[in-house]
């Protein structure tokens, strides 16, 4: 189960990473899967990302949510 920060969004698996953690579960946006943790990589996700950061290897849909992003071929 993945925890949410009330005050800043942020998410984690483990409440203790949070400041003010709530348990509100999260559901995968392309498989609709319930109850997913932050690491939930499903066939669709996996699918949707098209660039991969040339600095630390994150990978995302959208080049703007990366700092040195590199299309994926």
């Amino acid at each position: 189960m993945a925890y949410t920060c009330k005050s800043c969004g942020a998410v984690a698996d483990d409440p203790g990473h949070l400041c003010n953690p709530t348990t509100e579960k999260i559901s995968c946006s392309f498989c609709g899967a319930d109850d997913v943790s932050i690491n939930h990589v499903c066939k669709g996700k996996l699918a949707a990302m098209k660039f991969s950061c040339q600095t630390c290897g994150r990978v995302a849909a959208d080049e703007a949510d990366i700092c040195l992003p590199k299309a994926i071929a």
